[in-house]
């Protein structure tokens, strides 16, 4: 399975990808595939400064609907618009057309507590 190494992964199969104060945010190709085809994202917290762990939208598969967790704390800049019209992007390339918000970080020292790319896939085992 691709796990990119220049990521950060959280427990919750969400991955950060940091440029300076801002990050994107998206999930694993292990999470996409778990998940299965994916039809819909609903993200109403564009302009919310959430924390860490909190929820900041919900991915609808064909057969479930899981919600989606902020790695670190900050401020959803802005929603992936392409993911409107074709939300399978987020199975098809989940590190880079399928990226889903894009924030800005309120707490820098959060990121140390994310896994690397070994760690993470240690954990999938």
């Amino acid at each position: 399975m691709n796990i990119p190494e220049n990521l950060k992964y959280s427990t919750d199969h969400e991955w950060l990808k940091v440029d300076g104060d801002v990050a994107y945010v998206g999930i694993t190709a292990h999470a996409a595939n778990e998940l299965g085809d994916i039809v819909f994202l609903d993200i109403p917290s564009v302009g919310e400064t959430l924390d860490k762990d909190e929820v900041f939208g919900s991915i609808e598969a064909v057969k479930t609907v899981a919600d989606l967790m902020l790695p670190v704390g900050g401020e959803v800049l802005e929603f992936n618009e392409k993911l409107e019209g074709e939300p399978a992007l987020v199975n098809s390339d989940p590190y880079g057309e399928g990226w889903i918000v894009k924030i800005n970080i309120t707490n820098p020292a959060e990121i140390d507590e994310l896994m690397d790319a070994a760690a993470y896939t240690a954990m999938l085992g």
